[in-house]
C-alpha cells in the first residue's frame, strides 16, 4: 500500500481537466454551491461547497455529518462523474465505490485549516482528491495536530491520495495563488476571477 503523501503530478491532462470541470458545472446547476458554517458558533467557512454521490458532507451549527440531500435545496445529490470513479478504483486499491465527493470551491482569499477526515466509518478506505484551477499551498502533518507539517504546491490536474499512515493525517490549504491557472476562464459568470476546485472522494460507511 502506498504511504507517500506526494501528489500524482498532472495526473489529468488539460482536456481531461476541462471535461471534468464541465461535469462539475452541470452538477452545480443541480446542487448549487453554498457556504457551510462551523458547529456551535456558526462561523462561515471561507470556502463554498457542494457534493455529489449518494451522500454529501455538511457542516452547520449542529455538527459535521453526511446526509443524502442538499442542505439548502433539500434535493438528492447528483451522481459522481465517471472520471472520478475511474480514478478511485485505479489509484485507491479499494474495491468498494466512494459514496461522497466533496466539491470545495476556493475563491481568491479562501483557505482550509488543518483538520482530519474522520467522519467516516472505514478508515481502510482511501481519500482521493483532485485539484482543478489555481495553484494552492497544501500542508500535510501527522496524526496529531501538533506534529510537524510539510508544505507543497498543488497544481491543476494533480491528484492526492491519503491512505495507510496518511489516511488520518492532519492537512489543510494555507492559501491559493490567484491567476496561476485559466482553467475556469470559460465560466466567468459562474467563477469571476477564476479560483480553484478541490474534489474529494470518500467512502462513508463500512461495506
Amino acid at each position: 500500500m502506498r504511504e507517500s503523501p506526494s501528489p500524482l503530478r498532472r495526473r489529468l491532462d488539460r482536456p481531461a481537466q476541462l471535461s471534468l470541470l464541465a461535469d462539475i458545472v452541470v452538477i452545480l446547476a443541480q446542487a448549487p454551491l453554498y457556504r457551510p458554517v462551523m458547529p456551535r458558533w456558526g462561523t462561515p467557512f471561507s470556502v463554498q461547497m457542494s457534493n455529489c454521490g449518494p451522500l454529501g458532507w455538511v457542516s452547520d451549527k449542529s455538527g459535521y455529518r453526511y446526509q443524502p440531500v442538499h442542505p439548502v435545496t433539500g434535493r438528492p445529490w447528483p451522481a459522481i462523474p465517471p472520471m472520478l470513479l475511474d480514478l478511485w478504483f485505479e489509484l485507491g486499491a479499494y474495491r468498494h465505490p466512494p459514496q461522497a465527493c466533496l466539491i470545495n470551491y476556493y475563491a481568491q482569499d479562501a483557505r482550509m485549516g488543518l483538520h482530519q477526515d474522520r467522519d467516516e466509518e472505514d478508515f481502510s478506505a482511501p481519500v482521493v482528491s483532485v485539484s482543478l484551477g489555481d495553484d494552492a499551498r497544501f500542508r500535510l502533518g501527522g496524526s496529531r495536530r501538533s506534529d510537524p507539517a510539510t508544505g507543497l504546491t498543488l497544481q491543476s490536474g494533480d491528484v492526492m491520495l491519503l491512505e495507510g499512515v496518511t489516511r488520518l493525517a492532519f492537512h489543510g490549504i494555507d492559501r491559493t495563488f490567484p491567476g496561476t491557472s485559466d482553467l475556469l476562464a470559460p465560466y466567468p459568470e459562474l467563477f469571476p476571477g477564476g479560483g480553484r476546485f478541490n474534489l474529494t472522494l470518500r467512502r462513508v460507511t463500512r461495506p
